[in-house]
């Protein structure tokens, strides 16, 4: 048994929490006004994950919810005190090997023009753009300014990605 690998980012109204469990099974989520609990079987080993987590502040367990997918469990944890940042996750200042910042979905709040943040269908809405955006063909792309069109000229000596 060991935590699962977990991303946290912070909004005005809610911390996300997101579990990288790829194929998720016996998904347990506790919400404790302090504390987040996070357990699973994951893998096709079926190893156990545990995470137990004493939060920043407080939140509101009954407004917190959880939402599993195929690579990851995301958590929505609803601050108790809307409006004030939290610097971290963790009541202790201690690095958790397992625990990293997601800081694709930071937000520094001061360029914060939406009111409303706590769209926990924000990521998956997200995640739908992203797959319509890869059903785009190499036609479909704008011209760029200054972009080199002869393709014989470096073209070999270019590693492909």
């Amino acid at each position: 048994m060991h935590p699962a690998t977990a991303k946290w980012y912070d909004r005005r109204d809610s911390v996300f929490i997101e579990f990288c469990v790829a194929d998720s099974k016996d998904v347990k989520v506790n919400f404790d006004k302090t504390k987040c609990g996070f357990s699973c079987l994951g893998g096709t080993d079926n190893v156990k994950h545990e995470n137990e987590i004493d939060l920043f502040d407080a939140i509101d367990e009954n407004e917190s919810k959880h939402k599993r997918t195929d690579r990851s469990v995301l958590c929505y944890l609803r601050k108790a005190q809307p409006g004030k940042a939290w610097p971290r996750l963790t009541k202790e200042k201690a690095k958790l090997s397992w625990l990293s910042v997601d800081f694709n979905n930071w937000k520094d709040w001061e360029d914060d023009s939406d009111e409303e943040m706590g769209n926990f269908d924000h990521k998956l809405s997200f995640q739908l753009s992203l797959d319509a955006f890869d059903t785009i063909g190499e036609d479909d792309l704008p011209d760029l300014d200054g972009a080199d069109d002869d393709e014989s000229a470096d073209s070999d000596d270019e590693s492909k990605c």
